[in-house]
């Protein structure tokens, strides 16, 4: 991704967005967690890659109210 955009938000609404996010991202995994036993490969790799850049999105916003 090369575009970005400026947004401003009180840490309060960093920490909603986060929540927010950790529940998108308990579906994800476990989305992921039975696609593997279905044996379906394909939604695994999705599953998988989406909650990789949610948790990744997460600690991104929690270093900004942290640091």
């Amino acid at each position: 991704m090369t575009d970005s955009i400026t947004l401003t938000v009180s840490p309060d609404e960093i920490e909603m967005i986060v929540d927010a996010l950790e529940a998108d991202l308990e579906g994800y995994v476990e989305a992921a967690k039975e696609a593997r036993e279905d044996g379906n490969k394909e939604d695994l790799e999705t599953f998988a890659e989406a909650a990789t850049r949610i948790q990744a999105l997460i600690t991104r916003l929690q270093d900004l109210v942290e640091g």
